[in-house]
């Protein structure tokens, strides 16, 4: 990961607690903010007193909370309910944006921490919201956008990019190795030998930390690592030989049943947003 100059990095805190500090203050029912973070600044752990709606205009981010670890890539955001702490790792660098609401403001509880995908309404809603952000406070103009803006989130569609951590710290130590060198020749044996246990035994318990099959959590996690590399601009066939796949073929139906999409597709669809 990109290590920050410290003068960088220190203004970056800097700007990240005055945020903090005006989005606390705010009665508004619903706000909009902006930023550009560079590759390898990770926002400290916080929280807000409302649900946040974090989106990633380009870029990829790392959300991590107690509850899992989510992905967001460029087209798409994380809804976080309020009160609830959270880190955001920039894995690229990022144009993010963030819409803050009250809590109980829409249906939105039953699609908390979930990513889900920015259609082009919500996308011009935001920037609009944003634009609008200097304007005369009650305008007729202003309350419209914000109340379609409000309305639009709850109708936007789950993608299916979570990732849940172990709270083990072994087994999380493992999950992070594979996260920066992913390859789908890592087998259950290796990682149950590592923790001396039996294939049996760490079956059931990384179950039980994770909520998914050791297989089907490698999937994912092999899916995080390579939409970085992807918004990056790498080659299709350099990300799926990095990732251990024999072929392109492997590594493209892969993320097609994960994603419904081809990657080229996938990534030319969001960054074209």
């Amino acid at each position: 990961m990109r290590q920050l100059p410290r003068q960088s990095l220190e203004a970056l805190e800097d700007r990240h607690h005055r945020s903090l500090g005006w989005i606390a203050r705010s009665e508004a029912d619903v706000l909009v903010h902006s930023s550009d973070n560079p590759a390898g600044y990770k926002v400290p752990l916080h929280c807000h007193r409302q649900d946040q709606l974090l989106c990633a205009f380009s870029g990829v981010v790392l959300v991590e909370t107690q509850q899992g670890c989510w992905m967001v890539p460029p087209g798409h955001a994380l809804l976080i309910p309020a009160r609830l702490q959270h880190s955001v790792e920039m894995l690229s660098d990022v144009d993010m944006k963030s819409v803050y609401l009250l809590p109980g403001l829409g249906d939105l509880a039953a699609r908390m921490l979930q990513v889900l995908g920015v259609t082009d309404l919500a996308r011009a809603l935001i920037d609009e919201a944003i634009r609008l952000r200097d304007a005369e406070p009650g305008t007729r103009k202003v309350a419209l956008v914000l109340e379609l803006l409000a309305e639009e989130i709850t109708t936007l569609e789950a993608r299916p990019l979570g990732l849940p951590f172990p709270s083990d710290k072994r087994l999380a130590a493992l999950c992070r190795a594979y996260m920066a060198a992913p390859s789908v020749t890592e087998r259950l044996d290796e990682w149950a030998g590592r923790l001396a246990m039996s294939r049996r035994t760490f079956t059931r318990f990384f179950q039980k930390e994770t909520g998914l099959s050791f297989v089907a959590w490698r999937q994912q996690a092999s899916l995080f690592a390579c939409l970085p590399k992807l918004a990056e601009g790498a080659s299709v066939t350099d990300i799926a030989m990095l990732a251990g796949y024999d072929n392109v073929a492997a590594f493209t139906t892969m993320f097609k049943r994960r994603l419904g999409t081809a990657p080229r597709n996938y990534m030319r669809t969001s960054m074209s947003r």
